[in-house]
């Protein structure tokens, strides 16, 4: 499976657009933060080197057609976070959904727009029938998050984990009918 190149997209009030280098000073702005570090596994501090590194590693896995992660905009260019979509495989019909919006933008509902707006396309553009959020549990913002963008709590069991030193369990939401 291959996304469409020069991804832009619309809808919910946002602009979804590919990140570039000219936002890695933007991207340590959103991730370089205590809730970031907490709930996700970026690197902490996140800085220019950790930015760059991101960035590319972002392309390779787009180029690989496992992921593609879009900066979150409100006008097409300041990006105040990130949303995506991350394939299982090649072919599969399921895939997963995440995000991340900065400080100084939450509250504001863009993650849930945006994941909103990326569950369409991933519906209609990609063909994918099974949309999934792993939310740690605890974790209420994100699950206010799946909650608002039509996500429910399956009945899976946690999936165990561990990050940055610390045990975690992942709760699996699912898009649309329970």
């Amino acid at each position: 499976m291959s996304f469409p190149t020069g991804l832009r997209l619309s809808g919910h009030g946002l602009m979804l657009r590919e990140w570039d280098d000219g936002d890695l000073a933007a991207m340590v702005g959103l991730f370089d933060d205590p809730d970031v570090a907490y709930w996700t596994p970026l690197v902490t501090p996140f800085d220019l080197g950790a930015a760059r590194i991101y960035l590319k590693r972002a392309g390779e896995r787009r180029a690989e057609g496992r992921r593609v992660q879009l900066a979150i905009t409100v006008d097409g260019h300041e990006p105040v976070g990130e949303v995506m979509l991350m394939l299982a495989g090649t072919g599969l019909d399921v895939a997963e959904i995440g995000y991340i919006v900065g400080a100084a933008h939450r509250g504001r509902g863009l993650a849930a727009r945006a994941v909103r707006v990326m569950t369409g396309f991933a519906r209609d553009t990609m063909g994918i029938t099974r949309l999934l959020l792993e939310i740690e549990a605890g974790n209420a913002a994100s699950e206010a998050v799946a909650r608002a963008a039509g996500y429910h709590l399956t009945d899976a069991p946690p999936i165990p984990g561990e990050d940055k030193g610390r045990p975690l369990y992942l709760r699996t939401w699912a898009h649309g009918r329970r």
